[in-house]
C-alpha cells in the first residue's frame, strides 16, 4: 500500500504540499495539484481516513454497531446503513457486541477514540450511561428511545398480525416463542400476539426464550413439542427460531401446515428457500437502515429535522407454512 511520502515523491513536491491537495486546504498551483493527482492515481494512494480526520477536526467516520452479526437480519440493516452512507461520502466502522455490554462499552470507545461524528446503534439498553455520556449524535436502529433518535419496525403491530393469521387459518391450541425479554422488539412482538389471542378467547401457550441463535433455537424447539405436543400453530420470535420449529415438526413427523401451521418473524432471504418456504411478517430491514443513515446525517450536518422518530409498518408475507384461507 503506497504511502503519502510515496505520493510525494512521485510528484516531485512536499508532503504537505500533497496533504494540502488531499484536504482541500491552502494554496496549491494547479499544475502542481495535477501532479499530485496524477502520482495518486499511479500509485493507486488511499489516504488514511482517522488521520485525515485528526487533522481537519472533522472525520467522514461513521460507527455501526449491531448486537449480533451471524443473524441473517442484521446485516440486511448494515447493507441499508452502509449504501447510504456511502452515497454521501460516509465510512463506517463496524462493531458486533454479541448482546455483551462489555463488548459494547469497547466498541463505543473505539469509534470515539477514531473521532467517528456519528453513532447508529442497535443497543438492547438504549438509556445506558453509554450512550447518555455521547457528545455526538446518535441514532437507535431496531431499537426504541424515548430521548434519542431511533428507527424501528411495528413490532407489536407485528405480533398481532401473527396471531390473526393463526387464527383467520384456523389454529385453536397456538404456542407463543417469547423472544428474550432484555429486547424491546421481542417484548412487543410477544405482546402483540397475547393481545389478540386473548381478544379471540383462543387457547395458547407460552414458551420463553433467551435469545435469538439458531443453536439454542433448536433446543427451544424440542422443548416445545415435548411440552405442546398437540401443538396446532406457532408464532416464533424470528426466523431463525421458526426454522428450527420447522425442522423438529419435520423430524417428528408432523405435517406443515396440514397438522401445525408456522409463522416466523424478519423475512431474512433464507425463509423462502425453506421446505416449506416459511410464511413469516416482514420488517423492511433495508429501508430502515437507509432511513437510519438519512437522519445521523442530517443531525450531523445540522439540518433540522422534524421526525427523530421513525416507526416503519410491517406486513404478513403468505408462503407455505400457513393454510390457505379464502
Amino acid at each position: 500500500m503506497a504511502t503519502i511520502k510515496e505520493v510525494a515523491m512521485t510528484a516531485g513536491v512536499s508532503v504537505a504540499t500533497v496533504s494540502r491537495v488531499l484536504n482541500q486546504n491552502g494554496y496549491v498551483h494547479e499544475d502542481t495539484r495535477r501532479k499530485v493527482d496524477e502520482a495518486i492515481a499511479k500509485l493507486n494512494y488511499t489516504p488514511n481516513e482517522v488521520a485525515r480526520s485528526l487533522f481537519k477536526r472533522k472525520s467522514k467516520l461513521i460507527g455501526l454497531l449491531l448486537p449480533d452479526i451471524t443473524n441473517p437480519y442484521f446485516p440486511q440493516l448494515a447493507r441499508g446503513v452502509e449504501d447510504e452512507m456511502q452515497e454521501n461520502d460516509y465510512r463506517l466502522i463496524f462493531g458486533n457486541s454479541d448482546e455483551r455490554r462489555q463488548k459494547e462499552m469497547d466498541y463505543i470507545q473505539t469509534f470515539v477514540q477514531n473521532n467517528v461524528v456519528g453513532v447508529i446503534s442497535s443497543t438492547n439498553d438504549p438509556d445506558t450511561d453509554i450512550y447518555t455520556g455521547l457528545k455526538i449524535p446518535m441514532v437507535f436502529l431496531d431499537r426504541t428511545s424515548s430521548g434519542q433518535p431511533s428507527v424501528y419496525a411495528d413490532g407489536r403491530e407485528g405480533g398481532k398480525i401473527a396471531a390473526r393469521e393463526l387464527v383467520k387459518r384456523g389454529s385453536k391450541r397456538i404456542t407463543v416463542l417469547q423472544g428474550p425479554t432484555h429486547v424491546q422488539p421481542a417484548i412487543d412482538r410477544y405482546e402483540g400476539a397475547i393481545e389478540i389471542l386473548e381478544e379471540q378467547d383462543v387457547h395458547y401457550n407460552v414458551l420463553e426464550t433467551t435469545s435469538f441463535s439458531l443453536t439454542d433455537a433448536e433446543v427451544w424447539a424440542k422443548d416445545l413439542f415435548g411440552k405442546y405436543p398437540d401443538t396446532d400453530g406457532i408464532i416464533a420470535s424470528n426466523d431463525i427460531v421458526a426454522s428450527a420449529v420447522l425442522q423438529e415438526a419435520h423430524r417428528l413427523g408432523k405435517r406443515v401446515p396440514e397438522e401445525v401451521q408456522i409463522i416466523g418473524f424478519d423475512n431474512i432471504p433464507l425463509s423462502k428457500l425453506l421446505a416449506p418456504s416459511l410464511s413469516t411478517v416482514h420488517q423492511p430491514a433495508y429501508e430502515m437502515g437507509r432511513a437510519a443513515a438519512q437522519l445521523l446525517i442530517q443531525l450531523i450536518e445540522g439540518q433540522y429535522t422534524e421526525q427523530q422518530h421513525m416507526k416503519f409498518p410491517v406486513k404478513f408475507i403468505e408462503r407455505e407454512t400457513t393454510r390457505k384461507v379464502d
